[in-house]
């Protein structure tokens, strides 16, 4: 009997599938007879238990393991005939009308959409710029110089940069409340360590002097108890300390691992690093503009179910992270996976028309390309083959790197189609060095 499929909606498809009788009963009686062959029990030889034994121990078993082979085969050679590429799982359920020769099933399921043409003629994309010369090399280097600094004691009023130490205790309607005091509670100005009005009040103040002020939590502070309420602070400022950054000289340079204490070799060595560096946050920048246009022009039906595979992966993943972190920061209740719809959905968008431009394009990552990313990866360690070696030993690691020139070469297409705009970015902003 030749299986007709039936569309339901768009991508919705539902058709009835029939398993003789006789053929279950066969396949059932052969997989019990080979398992007989592999099995022992107490009184019997290996292979010499009776096959009456075995069925009524796993025939339930393997029955249900046929069925389930049969109608994927079944399933399978449908969709093959009718040149239908399944989207998800498919959803089967026994029909009641079977009869003495057959076995009725019906499954339902959903297809992949057809994309049309990809005109990106139109579409805006930024591209993310940023020049590396003397002067990034020379931030990057005083960075490195502030990691290695030390803290000397100054009188004059703190200013940001400086590490200063406080009492402090507040209270809440009079009431004192968990967190809210400490004593010679050592912070940087200006590193957004403390709220906005907290380093407003001790900004530009000298050691020795108190202060009162009030601060209004945020609504959405980590500390529900005081979340969205209004403490009074009162805050005396112990001490003053301003940074003291060690000298360019050879004992710095050797203290960051260059042996013969060159400062050109540093700085050659810091320009190298840094060009890798922005590079790679440039192409994370342009790749989100670049898909944020893509999820933009994309304009056809998802296939519900990979959407709410996507929605369950992504609960699990934030499920995953909250037992990572012990629990700490997590909901009173976890939310549904209805929670992620939005970002399922564009997920799922995303990932169908970007398959597609790949295969209709061939932006497949080549081996050349997967090794020259293996190698500007390896330049950042001591021991570069050492690193190479450790991609290329391992499937899922490869994977991960072959998966990133796929969406490089993806990036690439569309800046050569798209209406392309340089998008200059600080260096100081793309590398936040001001918290480093």
């Amino acid at each position: 009997m030749q299986p007709t499929i039936e569309t339901i909606g768009t991508l919705g498809r539902r058709i009835d599938l029939y398993v003789p009788n006789a053929e279950i009963a066969a396949e059932v009686s052969q997989r019990l007879a080979r398992l007989a062959r592999d099995s022992s029990m107490p009184g019997f030889r290996r292979g010499k238990v009776p096959v009456k034994l075995i069925a009524k121990q796993h025939g339930a078993q393997v029955q249900a393991e046929v069925l389930s082979d049969k109608v994927g085969s079944l399933l399978t050679r449908a969709l093959e005939q009718n040149r239908l590429r399944m989207a998800g799982r498919p959803q089967i359920e026994s029909a009641a009308d079977s009869d003495a020769a057959n076995l009725k099933f019906r499954a339902t399921f959903e297809v992949y959409p057809e994309i049309g043409d990809i005109d990106l003629s139109g579409v805006a994309v930024q591209r993310a710029v940023c020049p590396v010369g003397p002067e990034e090399v020379q931030k990057t280097i005083d960075v490195m110089r502030r990691q290695r600094g030390s803290f000397v004691t100054v009188d004059r009023p703190a200013a940001d940069g400086d590490r200063v130490k406080v009492d402090f205790r507040g209270t809440i309607d009079g009431v004192a409340f968990e967190g809210g005091t400490a004593n010679a509670y050592p912070f940087e100005l200006g590193r957004g360590r403390m709220l906005p009005e907290f380093e407003a009040a001790v900004r530009g103040k000298a050691a020795g002097t108190s202060t009162v002020f009030p601060l209004a939590f945020p609504a959405d502070y980590h500390g529900a108890d005081v979340a969205g309420k209004t403490a009074e602070f009162t805050v005396t400022l112990l001490s003053v300390e301003e940074r003291a950054l060690p000298p360019l000289d050879a004992d710095f340079v050797r203290s960051v691992g260059i042996a013969d204490g060159s400062v050109e070799v540093l700085q050659a060595e810091v320009l190298s690093n840094v060009e890798r560096e922005v590079a790679a946050r440039l192409r994370a920048r342009t790749r989100d503009s670049v898909m944020e246009a893509l999820a933009a022009t994309a304009r056809f039906e998802l296939p519900r179910s990979l959407v709410g595979e996507e929605q369950e992966r992504l609960l699990q993943m934030a499920q995953a992270e909250i037992s990572a972190r012990g629990g700490q920061n997590a909901p009173a209740s976890l939310p549904g996976p209805e929670v992620f719809a939005s970002a399922a959905e564009r997920r799922v968008r995303l990932s169908l028309l970007v398959g597609e431009i790949v295969n209709r394009n061939s932006l497949h990552a080549r081996p050349e390309q997967v090794q020259k990313a293996i190698e500007t990866i390896a330049r950042g360690y001591e021991k570069p083959a050492e690193v190479v070696q450790w991609y290329m030993g391992d499937r899922e690691r490869l994977g991960e790197v072959e998966a990133t020139v796929v969406e490089d070469n993806v990036v690439e297409w569309v800046l050569q189609r798209a209406k392309v705009a340089d998008n200059a970015i600080r260096f100081d902003e793309l590398m936040d060095s001001a918290k480093g």
